[in-house]
């Protein structure tokens, strides 16, 4: 039986699932590849940016917008981001914190489809 978010380890287990997805996917592998050299450093930003999101923890001060800003990015990105991302969450969990996390992650993304003004 799948369990809601509630640790970090549950983060842990998330953001890493997640970009193993990420790392080997087809649309969005070379994009990532091309600039993160060392995944280590990363996955511990994500792991900390979605504790904060989620378990409000207050680990992330960053600004991930300014990183993702000059990416060559379209729509579709995102699309494949999201799908994903909340593949991930529907394997792993189950419960509020998992349906906040796809909410979050939504509006991540169509915020930065806005800001970078990429046509969808």
């Amino acid at each position: 039986m799948k369990t809601d978010i509630s640790t970090e380890a549950d983060i842990h287990t998330l953001v890493h699932t997640f970009y193993d997805k990420v790392r080997q996917d087809d649309l969005l592998a070379p994009v990532f590849n091309a600039v993160i050299k060392d995944w280590t450093p990363h996955l511990e930003t994500m792991c900390r940016f979605w504790s904060t999101l989620l378990l409000y923890t207050k680990q992330y001060k960053d600004d991930p917008m300014s990183k993702h800003i000059p990416l060559p990015l379209e729509k579709t990105h995102f699309d494949r981001w999201l799908q994903l991302f909340h593949a991930t969450l529907d394997e792993l969990f189950e419960g509020e914190i998992a349906e906040n996390a796809k909410k979050r992650a939504a509006s991540i993304a169509r915020i930065m489809i806005h800001v970078m003004r990429i046509p969808g």
